[in-house]
């Protein structure tokens, strides 16, 4: 059975996310986090995309993008190639990187607008990660800061 399409509209708002495959580590040190930061501003960039929320976790992200004239798809497929063949090279390996295709749920009021802001960069608290609301200031690979 074919999957079913995506809703996938100019100027809405969609929370984004995607893991490593079996839930494996995708992100092993500060280079790799670095790596897919630059190649989600660039993406951004090209696909003239907004970026309200965005964290990395060992093993997958979340991303709050206001979608522009261009798909999603493009969008995250230029993210995930990107990040993908950066990761195989440096890691001698092979293969998908990803889980399956990414999740992508539509934002579609204000009310759920604020409540993913806060749910996206509460992840590294949610996870132990970070010991404290105050400790997210430092972590490094979320938006939270900004």
């Amino acid at each position: 059975m074919p999957r079913q399409a995506r809703l996938d509209y100019e100027g809405c708002l969609y929370h984004l996310i995607n893991r490593g495959m079996e839930k494996k580590v995708i992100f092993k040190g500060p280079e790799d986090y670095l790596f897919f930061i630059k190649a989600l501003g660039k993406a951004l960039e090209e696909e003239n995309h907004t970026c309200y929320g965005w964290v990395l976790m060992p093993n997958h992200f979340h991303l709050l993008v206001e979608r522009n004239k261009k798909p999603l798809s493009r969008f995250m497929s230029r993210i995930s190639t990107r990040y993908a063949s950066y990761y195989n090279r440096k890691y001698k390996r092979a293969g998908k990187l990803f889980q399956n295709r990414y999740k992508a749920v539509l934002c579609d009021n204000e009310e759920y607008f604020l409540e993913l802001v806060a749910y996206i960069h509460l992840n590294p608290l949610r996870a132990n990660m970070v010991n404290s609301v105050e400790a997210l200031e430092a972590y490094p690979w979320s938006g939270h800061r900004a």
